[in-house]
């Protein structure tokens, strides 16, 4: 095995893992939105931060999202982009597998990866941003935490498509 076919491996590796993964949320958002929606919800509200920091809650309050339809339509529209991301995503490993098979350029295939990949990215990141609109870190620490995961894992697999 030369070094660019072990290169080209872990890349394929890499996305085929973020494709997976983002795959799987798709698939839960879509047949069992009332997992993710509910709490998505909550954090546009911002219910538990008003529960357990009232004074600070008091300062951010004019930040929540009280609607129930304006809730739905962002959630609907959060699954959207990953839905597009997930169809990026299996736009790259394709590509890539294919290169790793030698029927595909693999510099065409790793811009096809990096597009996946950015898109799977933002998706964290925008939670990120959006998340600290609603200061979720009050409450919700945990999902603050996944969503640094999501997007530091994001950042890597890109460091690693740019390097081959």
């Amino acid at each position: 095995m030369t070094y660019e076919t072990a290169i080209l491996l872990a890349q394929t590796t890499c996305v085929l893992f973020l494709t997976a993964w983002l795959t799987t949320g798709v698939f839960e958002n879509l047949v069992h939105s009332k997992l993710n929606s509910t709490f998505t919800a909550e954090v546009m509200e911002m219910s538990r931060m008003r529960d357990d920091y009232p004074e600070a809650y008091a300062d951010v309050a004019y930040r929540r999202i009280s609607n129930p339809s304006v809730q739905k339509l962002l959630f609907r529209l959060i699954v959207i982009w990953e839905l597009l991301a997930v169809v990026a995503l299996w736009v790259g490993l394709i590509a890539l597998g294919l290169a790793l098979m030698g029927m595909a350029d693999p510099q065409n295939a790793r811009a096809y990866g990096i597009l996946g990949t950015l898109a799977f990215t933002t998706v964290w990141a925008g939670f990120l941003v959006g998340g600290n609109w609603f200061c979720y870190w009050f409450c919700h620490e945990g999902a603050q935490n996944t969503h640094y995961q999501m997007t530091l894992w994001g950042l890597g697999t890109l460091i690693l498509l740019a390097s081959g």
